[in-house]
């Protein structure tokens, strides 16, 4: 069973990671959830502080995740349009084979959203530069913490594996 709990518990790490990109999955809570599993193994002892604070830190990156790109898009000028124009152009870029385009699409969103909102060229690119900031802001602090709490998975891991994996003794 522990070996199960651990695979789930890695696949989610995974997917948390993953889900720092994507808009549509919460990344660090998603991560959390693979930390919790891991502690839910027989092998590993329940550590309750690990887990709360752990906890903290994904549910107030998972709320800043929605307050960065409005900060940035707010400070340059922009509007909810190049905040929709940010999350679709991200997913175009995921999805269309071009070199960056995870880089590019969330920038170009953003522009076309505020053009759409019948901002001017210079406003729309100003807003566009803040929303891209915001969003790469945002980015940037949920991988961060993704790649911390698959260090901590790794590390109990390592730490316990001769009572997670008996067999290899």
């Amino acid at each position: 069973m522990d070996i199960f709990l651990l695979i789930i518990g890695f696949a989610l790490m995974f997917i948390g990671i993953i889900g720092s990109f994507l808009p549509v999955l919460p990344g660090p809570p998603i991560g959390w959830l693979g930390l919790l599993v891991l502690y839910l193994t027989n092998a590993v002892p329940k550590d309750y502080w690990i887990l709360g604070v752990t906890l903290a830190v994904a549910l107030v990156v998972w709320a800043l995740d929605y307050i960065i790109p409005a900060l940035g898009t707010k400070k340059f000028g922009g509007t909810k349009a190049g905040m929709i124009g940010t999350s679709l152009g991200l997913i175009v870029g995921l999805i269309a084979p071009i070199p960056g385009g995870i880089i590019i699409g969330p920038f170009v969103g953003a522009l076309i959203g505020e053009l759409l909102n019948k901002a001017d060229q210079k406003t729309a690119l100003k807003a566009a530069f803040g929303s891209f900031l915001g969003f790469l802001t945002g980015t940037f602090l949920k991988f961060v913490v993704s790649i911390v709490f698959l260090g901590l998975f790794v590390s109990k891991t390592w730490e316990y594996k001769n009572a997670l994996f008996p067999f290899l003794n």
